[in-house]
């Protein structure tokens, strides 16, 4: 993975700092630009900050400006192998909110154990209709944001329409019991590695074994295609989650810690 170390004696003079586009800002030296910072607006309203730079003064300057021109809170993300980015913030006022783990996951069932022809009775696993998916993910996300809250979920960044938390339903394999849509998974098929984005059960269903044949059927349908491994994020505070992948040979592969300014 790639780490981003500072210098810290630069023997340059200060940057100066411009805010160039509503979203970006520059730090330049000698008619050179030394850096860049930027802010993004989640789809969940949350706004999260970056600073590429490779000194550290000229971070610490760029993320000054940050804090100083947006409205709090603030939240970023690194990866956890970074050190330096991460004393960066640190050193900005941010601390530590949330882990996730990365994890490989293997999409054969000789090495995963899941038989995807085998969901718990009465269920059947099926492709997504629009109208039911969209009643579901908005029943699923209404049940966790009374409980742990939404923000406590895996970090969603993809571009949607305000209110629009369904992307594109192809990407979609839902679980259902007596007619009515339990459960859901969302899977990327990116260009380089499979990406299992989303994985869902109703309150009610929890625990049933529903969401480990929602996971079944998306990964051998991935090794079908000769696709994998796939890979996901797990928050480090999800035990059911980190136990369902653990227990299919799922590897853990690397971490990202989302750190916040209020």
């Amino acid at each position: 993975m790639y780490s981003q170390h500072f210098t810290f004696d630069t023997g340059e003079p200060a940057a100066i700092i411009t805010r160039v586009a509503d979203t970006s800002w520059h730090a330049e030296a000698d008619g050179r630009v030394v850096g860049s910072g930027d802010v993004a607006r989640r789809p969940d309203g949350r706004l999260f900050v970056s600073v590429d730079a490779w000194h550290a003064t000229v971070f610490d300057q760029l993320a000054a400006a940050l804090r100083a021109e947006l409205p709090r809170p603030l939240y970023t993300v690194v990866d956890e192998v970074e050190i330096d980015l991460t004393a960066g913030w640190q050193r900005a006022g941010f601390t530590p909110r949330r882990r996730e783990w990365e994890y490989s996951v293997p999409t054969d069932p000789a090495v995963t154990g899941l038989d995807a022809g085998a969901p718990p009775p009465g269920v059947t696993i099926v492709a997504a209709a629009e109208a039911p998916l969209r009643a579901l993910d908005r029943a699923i996300r209404d049940e966790v944001e009374a409980t742990v809250g939404w923000q406590n979920m895996p970090a969603e960044v993809l571009p949607r329409p305000d209110g629009d938390t369904v992307v594109d339903p192809s990407k979609y394999a839902v679980a259902m019991r007596s007619g009515r849509y339990i459960g859901l998974i969302r899977v990327v098929q990116a260009t380089r590695q499979p990406r299992i984005g989303l994985i869902a059960v109703r309150a009610g269903e929890q625990r049933t074994g529903v969401g480990r044949a929602l996971l079944a059927h998306a990964l051998g349908t991935l090794h079908q295609a000769g696709l994998g491994p796939a890979y996901t994020e797990v928050n480090e505070s999800n035990a059911a989650a980190t136990a369902l992948f653990n227990g299919i040979g799922a590897r853990r592969v690397g971490s990202n810690l989302e750190m916040v300014l209020p």
